[in-house]
């Protein structure tokens, strides 16, 4: 099989080709970012050496080299290489797809079947593999940058594993550049600083990088050296990986949700801003900090969903940018609160319980008695008003004869809610004496 990667065009049309093209690796062992499936002992290298590969899911961000890994797998394992993306191609493409694959493999060689965005895929779509995967047609390669666990179907995933992809780290992103200067011949007209800046703007990105190093190159004029500055004016500075509806999404609304449950007010705040800077609807913020205050901070401090509720009508009302503030002087104050999910426990129990009991009647000294009939099944009769009673506390029991007496609501001993349980011990020492 021909070397996937050897350039067939003249020279001076190879050296025209973005440079993250002409850098593509071309072994496994050239692949930067991704040691534990590349390296000596990776994953992928012990798949080779073994001479058996199984049909896989390549997870992860883009510009990890996902689809480089793919094309090197079939060169190295002797394979045909046959790709198609699931944002153009439908049913008809894949027929045709494993009608070749069927030809090749009566000839003695299989096909290894790239599908970029797989999870793009509709169900019925995806099930359309599974045939072939097993009887062998194909090996299946599929890549994705979302969650497999939500986007593939079961039956795909009980037949394919899941290889995840790392973003790069710093170490292989400036690893990359090294490799692109020594292919250029020339340095990064940029200052240290400027070089760091460059690598946290691609975010992981090994394509990114290579594109922002290309940006700068054509730039430069000659002994022009620029700083963090200068470098953020010319590129313009790349937005961060974040899809509003995605993983990027979830991973980021959940690290906020836990930093403020775990009372760290600065970890919050930065996920705060990462999702406004990302261009996250400040409104739906508001609405999450919301339900944080009534999930983790609840009694605790009652005053946190009144804060929440009013950092919302706020930016509501001011709008941006002014109303983020007030977004962050909510999520400051609920990382700081007290915390308890109390009445969130007392809840989830208490509707469990409702659904376990049934339609069960509340005891008839509760009911009212509006027609004589309903007096005379005993409506109402034997209820102490208990403003009348001594402490405005009458000790009756609440709860359906049928199911007895019940304790949801436990509060602990922080906050607002110290006072809260001392009011509900004070009650049950008054209901055990008016009840012996």
């Amino acid at each position: 099989m021909s070397d996937l990667f050897s350039p067939i065009e003249p020279p001076e049309m190879a050296s025209a080709r973005p440079l993250a093209d002409r850098l593509r690796p071309r072994t496994l062992a050239e692949v930067t970012g991704q040691e534990h499936l590349t390296g000596p002992d990776g994953a992928l290298t012990r798949m080779i050496a073994s001479g058996s590969l199984g049909s896989m899911i390549f997870w992860g961000p883009p510009g990890t080299g996902k689809t480089t890994v793919a094309r090197l797998l079939s060169g190295e394992a002797g394979l045909a290489f046959e790709q198609i993306s699931a944002i153009f191609s439908g049913v008809a493409d894949l027929k045709k797809v494993f009608d070749s694959a069927r030809a090749r493999r009566m000839s003695a060689r299989q096909t290894l079947l790239f599908v970029d965005e797989i999870h793009r895929f509709n169900r019925a779509q995806q099930d359309s593999f599974l045939p072939v995967m097993e009887d062998g047609t194909v090996i299946l390669v599929g890549a994705t940058t979302e969650n497999p666990s939500f986007e593939l179907n079961a039956a795909l995933l009980s037949r394919a594993r899941v290889l995840t992809f790392k973003p790069h780290d710093e170490a292989s992103l400036e690893e990359l550049l090294q490799r692109a200067e020594k292919t250029e011949g020339k340095s990064l007209p940029l200052d240290a600083e400027a070089r760091a800046s460059l690598i946290l703007m691609a975010d992981g990105d090994g394509r990114a990088v290579l594109t922002l190093a290309e940006e700068v190159w054509r730039a430069a004029r000659r002994d022009e050296i620029f700083d963090a500055a200068a470098l953020r004016d010319i590129v313009q500075r790349r937005a961060p990986v974040y899809d509003k509806s995605q993983d990027g999404h979830y991973n980021l609304i959940s690290a906020l949700h836990k930093s403020v449950r775990g009372s760290d007010p600065d970890a919050a705040l930065y996920y705060l801003c990462r999702m406004l800077d990302a261009g996250e609807d400040p409104l739906y913020l508001g609405r999450r900090l919301v339900r944080m205050a009534v999930e983790d901070i609840g009694l605790a401090d009652p005053q946190a969903l009144v804060i929440c509720n009013a950092a919302k009508d706020a930016y509501d009302y001011l709008g941006s940018p002014e109303g983020e503030l007030a977004l962050a002087e909510a999520c400051v104050y609920l990382a700081t609160a007290p915390k308890s999910n109390a009445v969130y426990t007392a809840y989830k129990t208490a509707m469990r319980a409702a659904k376990e009991n049934g339609s069960l009647l509340p005891p008839k000294h509760i009911l009212n008695a509006p027609t004589k009939l309903m007096k005379g099944e005993g409506y109402g009769e034997g209820y102490r008003y208990d403003h009348d009673e001594p402490d405005a506390f009458s000790g009756q029991d609440y709860f359906p004869e049928k199911m007895g007496r019940k304790t949801f609501y436990d509060p602990p001993e922080r906050g607002f809610e110290r006072e809260l349980r001392k009011r509900l011990e004070w009650w049950a020492k008054l209901r055990r004496e008016r009840n012996s």
